[in-house]
């Protein structure tokens, strides 16, 4: 049966402050605790961020997929920011698997989380992982899907076709660059990644973030072509002229200038 109640669009300009692997000794602005993000999310908006890519971190500051701590920012921002869209992540930073992956949606239900398809499939058992897909969709949740590189791409536009995924517009972000392999992103890499989605009979809600120096003008190209962005320390923590950006709220309006 088709979902009868549409997914909520991507914002226009999402912060993603943190992410999995940097911490305050990286920068001290950073947000690793719960009162950090909060606090972080009200500049980012203040700011013109309209949504919040949003990583928890344990009690030393490392990365975790933990359903109390995601539900307490969540209750958290309801209240102090209702008007922000929230987005968990269900990153696997080579920690979790899919099955802890897919409970952690399930044990908090947020309005939206983003899900690596390579990580979604790493243990190949399709059958839960076209379940875990479909389900979402059925329950309203809005799922982002994160592709890497041409071979992501290629194989989420098979999925599409086969009806592994839900037939309704997809909501995708495309990752230009990487930490792992020190890549930095280029703008030239995103016309060569977007060109496959737009040949889908749905054209997706896509956004691009950017990882290195060159992060503003891969966004600033992503606006250009019709796309959202998602800009934040989790990715780069530079500003456009290479000077060390005092804060998220400083990437957020760097990007918010025409």
């Amino acid at each position: 049966m088709p979902n009868p109640n549409p997914m909520t669009p991507l914002p226009a300009l999402m912060v993603a402050p943190n992410g999995a692997r940097l911490g305050r000794d990286d920068h001290p602005a950073l947000p690793v605790t719960i009162p950090q993000i909060l606090q972080t999310a009200q500049a980012c908006f203040a700011a013109g961020a309209t949504g919040l890519h949003a990583h928890v971190r344990d009690a030393d500051g490392s990365h975790i997929l933990d359903a109390g701590l995601y539900t307490e920012l969540l209750a958290e921002m309801a209240t102090t920011l209702p008007d922000m869209q929230v987005q968990i992540t269900t990153e696997a930073v080579g920690q979790y698997a899919p099955p802890q992956q897919r409970a952690l949606v399930w044990d908090v239900r947020p309005a939206a989380v983003s899900v690596s398809l390579r990580e979604m499939l790493a243990d190949g058992e399709t059958t839960e992982a076209r379940a875990f897909y479909h389900d979402t969709h059925a329950a309203n949740i809005a799922v982002q899907h994160i592709l890497y590189d041409s071979h992501d791409i290629e194989q989420f536009v098979a999925l599409m076709a086969a009806g592994f995924l839900p037939a309704s517009p997809p909501q995708v972000l495309l990752v230009l660059g990487r930490y792992s392999d020190k890549l930095e992103a280029a703008p030239c890499e995103l016309p060569e990644m977007l060109t496959p989605l737009l040949s889908l009979n749905q054209t997706p809600d896509w956004a691009a973030c950017a990882f290195g120096r060159h992060e503003t003008a891969c966004l600033k190209l992503a606006q250009s072509l019709g796309g959202k962005i998602r800009v934040g320390f989790e990715n780069n923590t530079l500003n456009a002229d290479g000077s060390v950006a005092v804060d998220n709220a400083a990437r957020v309006t760097e990007l918010m200038r025409p």
